[in-house]
């Protein structure tokens, strides 16, 4: 669920966010950087794809934690925080968005040493059908892999 994109001219990491539905904070973990000012025209970075079709997006309001708003959505807060790229000890502060799974689908985060086959082993769905339903897969660590339920 990720595409590469090539750094244009004047883009900034809130233009790119902006372009692709996501957040700056999402773009830095994802590419692994760190200041606003690292990236440069004609590199290429990686880009979250297709989030409104697998994703809502909720604020986070003052008292809430991962634990209560996973609870709230039914879901499992570890796959939370990895969607979001935290960790379950990081902080979260009122404002902040982030993503919340739709349900009617089933989320993998990939670990170092996934195949194509283990994942579509993970999913119990054809390797054809993982590859179609995830136009683009680098399996990297921690990438977000989708499949309908």
């Amino acid at each position: 669920m990720y595409d590469k994109y090539l750094i244009q001219e004047n883009d900034t990491l809130k233009s790119i966010a902006d372009k692709f539905g996501t957040t700056v904070d999402t773009l830095k973990n994802i590419n692994n950087i760190y200041f606003d000012d690292d990236i440069r025209q004609g590199m290429d970075i990686i880009v979250p794809k297709n989030k409104q079709q697998y994703f809502n997006y909720y604020t986070i309001e003052a008292g809430d934690s991962l634990y209560k708003i996973a609870e709230r959505y039914n879901i499992n807060p570890t796959l939370l925080a990895s969607l979001n790229g935290l960790d379950m000890s990081d902080y979260i502060y009122p404002n902040q968005e982030i993503l919340i799974p739709k349900s009617g689908f089933s989320y993998y985060i990939t670990a170092e040493g996934d195949t194509i086959d283990t994942v579509a082993e993970v999913f119990k769905i054809s390797k054809d059908s993982l590859l179609n339903q995830n136009e683009t897969i680098y399996l990297l660590k921690d990438q977000v892999l989708v499949a309908r339920r």
